[in-house]
Formats: structure tokens, C-alpha cells, sequence
């Protein structure tokens, strides 16, 4: 995961006490290297201490961050003293950066309140705020009003603006791949290339007969073809699938790697149900979660906007995420279901997994048409899971997140599958189905809930309902 650079800005206000500004610029510089964050801020021969009181300080810090601005991921600001509000306000405004802030306030220590330690952050923090919301400019607070830069509470909510700092600089200029058209019997996965290109996001499209002509042309014995199928065979267990399977699947994959990177996409939602078992014989799961699992997510039956969500729960921890039907009731437990699909999770969701064949469709169109799912039950972890959809009636992107924990329940069942227990779960789906979501959700092995929605509803500007 790409390492993060803030912008640091530390208040000051001269008749509270200088050093206070001093120690604060040199303590929040210090956490953020070990934490691994890089950061930008004046030197201490730029500005008295380093800080921004003046008119004066407010453009050498914009004129810097603005020189950097490639760079700079977010903005903390932090106040070891009351801190000057125009100054935060005017270096914000004249760096031209729109990204996500952070507003942190130092906590007085109550045996320390004489003029010569006493900060007034406290109060200070209002000020700054009232300043960033007039000029209409979002940002970010600490759950407490005031919190020790060095405490453990800062660090946690730290890790969090760096995750709400991935996602919106991950979301611009976002590519997706949809590949094949719109599977006939779902129409839950509708969507509207339009208000997803009001929000940066395009959708590079591309018929399922054009990769499949191009498989058409390929040779078994060609060496990238060689090459995908020995990433293949290295990837999950083959045993018991057909070579002339596998070599499909191969040749399948490479053309899409190949279209993935002509096109610079960000990830791709491909047609599957039943087009591909019918005229082509596999399954593209092992496909898609080779790619999930790299950091490439790949969603089922061309749901981009479900791509959408798997795209910024991957954004938000580094990790793979995966995309599952909200599949099934388990026993009379209202705080449970099965999560389910066929499936095309990444590798490392599960306990242990293996390719095999697509047990409902080859009822249909017989098995040995059907090879290609990655199989397995989902390790007990903690877990987000977050919806994307463009509510076209409304011309809105809206969302749904929230937490859950995967659990190790007993279950016999087939495909990629897992128990997860979510804290009033009857109300989440009370939403889900009121407001018209789909019946896919992705899913991350992560707890980063509340940094995806300060992103998502704070700066993207889109709907989010956070379940708790």
C-alpha cells in the first residue's frame, strides 16, 4: 500500500505560549514518521517555530503545499494552542488543494493552566472549524474533541484519515472494465455510466464476443498463454479439472490481462451467467479472484457499481476484497446469514480453497462446462462490507457499510461461503430492501467502516447510511 504525505499545518496564536507550538510541530512530525506517514511543513527558518499564526506564514505554507501538490494526500492540522483560524483558513484556500483535512486540538493538562501552559486548543479547534465551513471547505474530526498526539486514540484515528485519504485520491480518475453485457435475468445490477462520470468514475465497455474472437486466435503453445496457465495451476489446486479446461482458462485470462492493461483500468465486472458455460465451457471465477486477489477486483454479472464498493474497501485497508450475494438466513440467529457466490473470492479469504466445477449451473449446462470456481469456506475474521449504487431516480450515488465478524459456525454447503454475524442485521436489511439495493455486497477482511463513511458522505458528497 502506497505510503501516505500530509500536508502539516500547526496553528499558533502569539499571546499563548510559543514553545507550546514549537514541541507540537516536532511531536506530530514525529508521530507521523513512525507511523509511516511522510509529511510537508514549514521549517523552522521558513516561520517562527514552523508554524502558520500570519497572513504572512498562511501563503509561504499554501505557496509549499502548492509546489507539492502531487504529493500531498491530505492535510493534518494540529494546535497545540488556541491557533490562528484565519491562518489555517488562508493556507488551506490559497494552496488550491482539494483533499481530505484533519483537525486535531492538544488536550490542556488540568494541574498545568497558568499563562505559561495553558493552550485553549480546546476552544481554538471551533474557531478553525467555523473558518474551514464558511469558505465551505469539508473536513475531518477527531471522536474526541481534544486527543494526545502521542495516545494510542490518535494513532487508531490516524490509520483512519489515511484510509479516507486513499479513497478519494483512489477515486479519481477511477477506470472500469465491464466486459460482456448485462446478464438478461439481472436486472438488480443496473446502473448509470452517467452519475458514475459525474463523480470521476469511467466504464471502458467491451463485448463478450470480441475476447472471445481473440481467445479464438490464440495457440496452446503460445508462451504468454503458457504463462497464464502456470499462474493458474500456481494459484489454487487443479487436480481434479480438465487440461482442455484449464488451457481455455488461460487463454481467457491472458486476453483480459492484456485489454486490462491496453486500457489502464482500475478493475473490471465480467458477464458470466450463462453465456460463457454455454458457448465457451468455464467459469471465469479463478480468473477473478486471481485478479481480486492482486489488487485488480473483478466483480460477478457485470455489477460495476458492486465493483465500485470492492474498489474502495481495497482502497481503504490495501487489501483484497471480495463480492458475495447476501445469500441466506442461518437458523432462527437474527444477527446472522450465509454469505454466498460460486464463487470468484480471493484466495486469501479463505480457510483453504481449491478449483472445482459450478455445482447450480451445471444442472443446466452440464458440469464439465462448469470448471473454474475457487471453493472454500471464508476463515472466521473481522470484516466490512459496503454496497455501491447509483440511484438513478435520484441522479445520487448512495452506499451502504458497516462491520461484521465472520464467523466459525457450522455450515455445509458448497461454493465460496462463510457465516458472518452483524449487530441488528434485521434493521441493515429493513435499508437494503426499503432503499432498493442489489443483492451483492462486498466485503473486506478489515474494520475500516467509519473511515469509508467520512470519505464517502464528507468529501465524495454521496449518501451513506452507516449501520451500527
Amino acid at each position: 500500500m502506497k505510503k501516505n504525505t500530509f500536508g502539516v499545518i500547526v496553528g499558533n496564536r502569539g499571546f499563548f505560549p510559543d514553545a507550546l507550538a514549537k514541541k507540537g510541530r516536532k511531536n506530530i512530525l514525529d508521530v507521523l514518521k513512525k507511523n509511516g506517514f511522510n509529511s510537508i511543513a514549514l521549517s523552522m527558518r521558513d516561520t517562527k517555530y514552523g508554524a502558520v499564526e500570519t497572513f504572512a506564514d498562511a501563503k509561504k505554507c499554501a505557496a509549499l503545499f502548492a509546489q507539492n501538490s502531487s504529493k500531498i494526500d491530505g492535510i493534518i492540522v494540529t494546535l497545540p494552542n488556541f491557533g490562528d483560524e484565519k491562518g489555517v483558513a488562508e493556507t488551506v484556500k490559497r494552496s488550491g488543494l482539494d483533499v481530505p483535512i484533519f483537525i486535531h486540538a492538544e488536550p490542556d493538562t488540568q494541574a498545568k493552566m497558568t499563562i505559561a501552559d495553558r493552550r485553549d486548543s480546546f476552544c481554538g479547534k471551533i474557531s478553525v472549524c467555523n473558518n474551514l465551513r464558511q469558505a465551505g471547505i469539508p473536513y475531518t474530526l477527531t471522536d474526541s474533541h481534544t486527543v494526545g498526539v502521542n495516545s494510542a486514540q490518535f494513532k487508531r484515528e490516524l490509520d483512519d484519515f489515511a484510509s479516507v485519504c486513499s479513497i478519494v485520491r483512489g477515486l479519481e480518475n477511477v477506470r472500469f472494465g465491464a466486459i460482456g453485457a448485462r446478464t438478461g435475468a439481472f436486472n438488480t445490477v443496473r446502473y448509470s455510466e452517467k452519475i458514475l462520470e459525474l463523480s470521476g468514475i469511467a466504464v471502458e465497455t467491451i463485448d463478450l464476443s470480441e475476447i472471445l474472437g481473440q481467445v479464438a486466435m490464440l495457440a496452446a503453445h503460445d508462451k504468454a498463454v503458457k504463462r497464464k496457465l502456470n499462474a493458474i495451476k500456481k494459484y489454487t489446486p487443479t487436480k481434479s479439472v480438465p487440461a482442455d479446461s484449464l488451457l481455455k482458462m488461460a487463454k481467457f485470462g491472458y486476453v483480459i490481462d492484456r485489454w486490462v492493461e491496453e486500457t489502464e483500468l482500475n478493475g473490471t465486472a465480467i458477464q458470466c451467467w450463462t453465456s460463457l458455460e454455454e458457448f465457451f465451457g468455464i467459469v471465469p471465477c479463478t480468473l477473478m479472484s486471481m485478479m481480486s486477489e492482486s489488487l485488480m477486483p473483478s466483480a460477478c454479472e457485470v455489477d460495476i457499481t458492486g465493483l465500485l464498493a470492492m474498489y474502495v474497501l481495497q482502497l481503504a485497508s490495501g487489501s483484497p476484497s471480495a463480492i458475495l450475494d447476501w445469500n441466506n438466513n442461518y437458523g432462527s440467529d437474527p444477527d446472522k446469514a450465509v454469505l454466498f457466490h460460486c464463487s470468484n473470492l480471493p484466495r486469501s479469504f479463505f480457510k483453504s480453497a481449491k478449483m472445482d466445477y459450478q455445482e447450480i449451473i451445471a444442472g443446466a449446462v452440464g458440469k464439465d462446462n462448469t470448471y473454474g470456481t475457487v471453493v472454500g469456506r471464508i476463515a472466521p475474521n473481522k470484516a466490512t462490507f459496503c454496497r455501491t449504487t447509483t440511484d438513478d431516480a435520484s441522479g445520487v450515488i448512495s452506499a451502504y457499510v458497516g462491520q461484521g465478524q465472520f464467523t466459525n459456525d457450522k455450515l455445509d454447503t458448497f461454493g465460496g461461503y462463510g457465516v458472518m454475524k452483524i449487530p441488528n442485521l434485521q434493521e441493515l436489511m429493513q435499508y437494503v430492501c426499503r432503499m432498493g439495493f442489489e443483492h451483492h455486497v462486498a466485503v473486506g477482511i478489515s474494520q475500516k467502516a467509519d473511515a469509508i463513511t467520512e470519505a464517502l458522505g464528507n468529501y465524495m458528497g454521496w449518501e451513506v447510511y452507516r449501520h451500527e
